[in-house]
């Protein structure tokens, strides 16, 4: 099983969320089902949740992620639509101000690859805020490098966290044309935003910064160039394959 992970990030949410909303249900969800339905197993939407102030400096998306579940890689289409050309504000002229709409893109195996701390708990017993982050390393770094860093050491101390629940990880699937993209997506889940800050911004662990570092800060990955998250509940606020029906 595969999952294709979209997360888009807008600088005036306000002003365009009613018509990102009415585009995207009405057009994009059906035009993807249209070309991927007969693979797809699923195709749901998150809103991400809003947040404490603390939590902005962490690359935070504000807009959507969106999941598209394939059996396999080969029975995904190749046919991806950019819906930065297709979404009716990327027609705009130049000369109008509009704000600046980021997209991260990538493809992870599923189940994830590795899991450092299994939620072992009921829906009755705790409530759930994901912190849901994509990642990679600096350029000039090897993904080898990277990744003895990010296993071997910072997710041992990842987990000494007083509030996470869970946490676990996948590594990505190199993509065509993204040479240099996302290699991970990993969450990390906590009861709310108290057990969040306690545990990233109060009372954190101590950390092993890697030695090529560029970004001083926990995680030690300079936010929206490799390092990039947002918070989501535990269940979709869209499943597509339910309400989008493809267009004639």
């Amino acid at each position: 099983m595969i999952k294709g992970v979209f997360m888009l990030h807008s600088d005036d949410l306000p002003n365009e969320l009613p018509a990102f909303e009415r585009w995207y249900s009405r057009y994009h969800a059906p035009e993807v089902i249209s070309k991927d339905g007969p693979w797809l197993v699923r195709f749901v939407g998150y809103r991400p949740l809003p947040v404490i102030p603390e939590a902005l400096q962490y690359g935070y998306y504000n807009q959507r992620v969106t999941e598209a579940w394939f059996r396999s890689e080969e029975k995904r289409s190749t046919n991806i639509i950019n819906f930065r050309r297709q979404a009716p504000w990327a027609k705009e002229s130049n000369q109008k101000k509009i704000s600046r709409i980021s997209d991260v893109a990538l493809t992870v195996t599923m189940p994830p690859t590795d899991v450092f701390l299994s939620g072992n708990f009921t829906a009755d017993d705790k409530t759930i805020i994901r912190w849901y982050t994509v990642t990679k390393y600096p350029q000039g770094v090897s993904l080898e490098e990277g990744e003895n860093w990010f296993l071997n050491i910072h997710s041992k101390e990842v987990l000494q966290q007083s509030g996470l629940i869970a946490y676990f990880s996948t590594r990505a699937i190199e993509q065509p044309g993204r040479p240099n993209g996302w290699v991970r997506l990993t969450e990390q889940w906590y009861e709310d935003f108290y057990g969040w800050k306690k545990s990233v911004i109060d009372s954190p662990p101590k950390y092993t910064k890697p030695s090529w570092n560029t970004y001083d800060k926990y995680p030690f990955l300079e936010p929206y160039v490799d390092f990039a998250s947002t918070f989501l509940m535990e269940r979709p606020d869209h499943d597509y394959l339910k309400e989008a029906a493809p267009y004639p």
